[in-house]
């Protein structure tokens, strides 16, 4: 099958969507696909990564909200491009307008949308919910409400990777919903791969003893993910028990993040660490993953951690409240740094080695069961035009 994914959302500098991506290339060959990820750049581009998986960029303006992203503005020239590249199914991966410039060409190929972003949770609650309900809210964002269900409408299949996410557009009216739950990278992280030196090493760059609690955080610096308030939780717990909090990101909100740590030693940003492997280690050598973002789709790192043996402390709303089941995690309420504070300081001083979580699922599985369902809708298609 050979499948192209209309991808706005990808950027070569990081974030959720490019481990995504760089696993879909990398397991749509085993599997036996031919996978074209077209995305939107500075300049048009093919950067191939095997016989049979590459990525393809289209000359588009830059994204005037975040410099790192891109977006694609011309239907004509995404277009030509799928002319070009003759899929024989479509996906897309943006809840904006790239969707409707894919939907639009050939309408006879199966297309589905997988939905990378929630802006409903990330902007409109994150804004609003403060001073009205999300029902208030629903109804001032009818319009919004309609492009979703439009997008239902166009496409065979709407994926999401969490049932929190897939409820929601199911009430919402959206049609064609369906859950593909993702996973993490086989084999990259357990909690075999926790290293007491590093542990000491980071704890030490945070001005502490190796007696402290590590807590670490780790994605995209933007507003949605609510660092600050974790740096205004740690601080605050640190006041009865040594915390040290290790950050690694980049994004918009940097200066932001900075401002919110001002003296406080005990906390650090750092560089996001891309080497996977450097990075599975930092994740199993953490005494806890501190995130705070209800509006994940997911929440790759946080299945990441539970894969790897630490404990997860995440808000109660959104795809990463699914990783705070069972013993390996902790709920808060979502956007309250007072509720965060409360469960940080449920953990208990010493960690307690865990073997990991067995149950998260890995990529392989993921993608397996997205091709499967790609499979039948095509096969579909060419009945329904026989």
């Amino acid at each position: 099958m050979k499948i192209v994914d209309v991808c706005a959302f990808y950027s070569p500098r990081g974030g959720g969507v490019k481990t995504y991506v760089s696993q879909k290339l990398s397991v749509a060959e085993r599997l036996g696909q031919d996978i074209t990820i077209l995305a939107p750049a500075d300049e048009d581009t093919v950067v191939e990564f095997g016989p049979h998986a590459r990525i393809q960029t289209i000359a588009s303006p830059r994204f005037p909200l975040d410099r790192k992203y891109w977006y694609f503005n011309a239907e004509r020239t995404l277009h030509a491009a799928l002319d070009r590249l003759a899929p024989d199914f479509v996906e897309a991966s943006s809840p904006w307008r790239s969707p409707l410039l894919a939907a639009t060409w050939r309408p006879d190929i199966p297309k589905a949308l997988i939905l990378h972003a929630d802006p409903l949770s990330a902007y409109a609650y994150r804004w609003l919910e403060p001073l009205v309900s999300r029902e208030t809210i629903d109804r001032r964002f009818a319009r919004y409400w309609h492009h979703l269900r439009r997008l239902g409408r166009l496409y065979d299949a709407v994926v999401c990777a969490s049932e929190d996410l897939a409820s929601r557009m199911k009430a919402g009216g959206v049609a064609n919903v369906v859950t593909v739950p993702m996973g993490v990278e086989p084999h990259r992280f357990s909690a075999r791969k926790r290293d007491e030196n590093l542990r000491a090493r980071l704890l030490a760059q945070c001005d502490l003893g190796p007696d402290a609690t590590l807590l670490v955080a780790a994605g995209r610096l933007a507003p949605e993910k609510r660092v600050p308030m974790l740096v205004e939780a740690v601080t605050i717990a640190g006041r009865q028990r040594p915390f040290g909090l290790a950050i690694f990101g980049e994004g918009r909100d940097k200066t932001n993040i900075l401002r919110s740590i001002g003296g406080n030693p005990h906390v650090r940003l750092f560089h996001p660490e891309r080497d996977r492997e450097k990075f599975a280690r930092i994740l199993a050598s953490a005494d806890a993953l501190l995130h705070g973002c209800e509006a994940e789709t997911f929440c790759m790192t946080a299945a990441e951690a539970r894969a790897s043996g630490v404990p997860v402390i995440v808000p109660d709303r959104g795809g990463a409240a699914d990783f705070a089941k069972a013993d390996m995690g902790r709920s808060y309420r979502a956007a309250d740094h007072d509720a965060l504070m409360r469960a940080i300081l449920t953990l208990p001083d010493r960690f307690a080695p865990h073997s990991g979580d067995r149950t998260v699922r890995v990529m392989d599985d993921h993608f397996s069961a997205l091709f499967e369902i790609y499979k039948g809708m095509l096969q579909r298609s060419h009945v329904a035009a026989a």
